[in-house]
This record gives structure tokens, C-alpha cells and sequence, in this order.
């Protein structure tokens, strides 16, 4: 993703989260190259998925955070898989993004070093379908960077994702999430 991109992202993020005049007041970081996985086991096949175009924002302010992804910069090491995940059950050309946008829970002391459980409640986004949720994960303060981390489920009957009844057993009805982002400031 291009500098401009990152940057007009961090602008349309930043508008939602906070008033344009006090943007520049925030502490923000971010990322454009956020790693998120997804994982699919089940005893006839194991499906899993990297995006690694993952972006996020978080202002350590107020503790606001949003996260955004293409749903066709996931890769799979079978191009059916990809296909079949893009056309038929994501649906990618009509939902082309998953996001996040919410609030940390927790109180975080990002003027130093160290690592916190936290939470993080907010509105989540897939396959055009909201759900208010609480995700828990981690957050690490170190060297002037902040890195989240979470793994939590997805039910793909939560967000009407349908697997077709021939391929039901082979497709996991929730979905493992793992979310790795190494966020920057914003210069």
C-alpha cells in the first residue's frame, strides 16, 4: 500500500474517531502491514489463511482503535481454496473489507515499556455483517512501538457466511482469528 494510501486511511479513521481539530493534538500510531491469519480445523481438512496488508490505527489517547483489511489480500497455499473463499463464501467483490472499530478497556501506560492484557470493545465487521464484540488480546509497549496481538473466533453463522451442505465438514463453523500488528508512530 502506497504512503498516501496509509496516510488517507489514517485521515478517514481519524475523522470517524475523533474531530479533525484535535487530530493532530492525538497520539496516533499505525500500520499498513498488519499480519492477520485465519484458520479453519476440521478432521477431513485444515484451511488457513495470512493477510499480511492488515491496517490499524490507535490513538493512545483516548485508547480508540480500528483495524481494516481486504479480504482478497488473504493468500492460501491453494489458489481453489483462495478462489472459493473470495467468490463463494466471503464474497469479496460485495464485501471487500472486514473491519474493527472500537475503544481498549483497559487503562495502558504507553509511555513505557511493558505488556498488558487488555480488551478492546467495539463494532466488527465481516461479510457485511456488525457485531458489537469484546476482543481480548495483548498489548506490548516497547522501543516506541506498540504491538497488539489477539486470537479470538469468528462464527461464520454470526455474520451469514453459508457453506454449501457437500463441503459442511470440511469447513470449520468457527474460524480462528490471529491478529499480529506492530504499529509506529504517526510522524
Amino acid at each position: 500500500m502506497s504512503k498516501y494510501l496509509s496516510i488517507a486511511f489514517i485521515l478517514v479513521v481519524g475523522r470517524l474517531v475523533l474531530p479533525l481539530e484535535t487530530l493532530q493534538a492525538q497520539s496516533m500510531f499505525s500500520t499498513s502491514a498488519g499480519n492477520t491469519k485465519f484458520s479453519s480445523e476440521t478432521p477431513l481438512e485444515n484451511i488457513n489463511a495470512e493477510n499480511k496488508k492488515s491496517q490499524a490505527i490507535l490513538n493512545t489517547s483516548t485508547g480508540e482503535v480500528a483495524m481494516r483489511m481486504n479480504m482478497k489480500d488473504f493468500s492460501f497455499p491453494n489458489k481453489l481454496m483462495q478462489e472459493h473463499f473470495n467468490e463463494n463464501y466471503i464474497e469479496s467483490d460485495k464485501y471487500p473489507t472486514a473491519t474493527f472499530s472500537g475503544k481498549i478497556d483497559q487503562a495502558v501506560d504507553y509511555s513505557r515499556d511493558g505488556e498488558y492484557d487488555a480488551s478492546a470493545t467495539g463494532k466488527f465487521t465481516v461479510h457485511g455483517v456488525t457485531k458489537t464484540r469484546t476482543i481480548k488480546g495483548k498489548i506490548k509497549v516497547a522501543g516506541g512501538k506498540i504491538l497488539l496481538t489477539s486470537t479470538f473466533l469468528v462464527a461464520l453463522a454470526d455474520h451469514k457466511i453459508e457453506v454449501p451442505q457437500i463441503v459442511f465438514v470440511k469447513i470449520a463453523q468457527n474460524i480462528t482469528v490471529k491478529a499480529d500488528y506492530t504499529l509506529q508512530a504517526v510522524k
